[in-house]
């Protein structure tokens, strides 16, 4: 069984017991957390999509990390304009622990 879930702004393919990176919600470590906006599932060959699916994604939230570092540098041919910029994007690991 797997689902198609909205999960702050982007949309993932989840199952049950998966581990993903999501953008950084807010919340603890060891809080669970639900996702109501659930295009669809998929029970065993059965598809449910659009506004049937009255599906919920439990799961749990397990950490906090950040991405790898991103560079951007801007510079200017022959007038001496440089300019390095970086960041380190946020994200939570969650586990997917039912679809229900």
């Amino acid at each position: 069984m797997f689902a198609v879930v909205t999960i702050a702004g982007q949309q993932f393919k989840v199952s049950k017991d998966q581990e993903i990176f999501v953008h950084q919600l807010a919340g603890n470590v060891g809080d669970k957390v639900e996702f109501a906006e659930v295009l669809l599932t998929d029970n065993d060959g059965k598809l449910t999509v659009g506004t049937d699916v009255k599906s919920v994604i439990k799961a749990e939230i397990l950490g906090h990390v950040q991405g790898d570092k991103v560079i951007a540098f801007k510079m200017k041919r022959r007038k001496g304009f440089r300019k390095k910029v970086g960041h380190r994007t946020h994200f939570t690991k969650i586990r997917i622990n039912e679809i229900a």
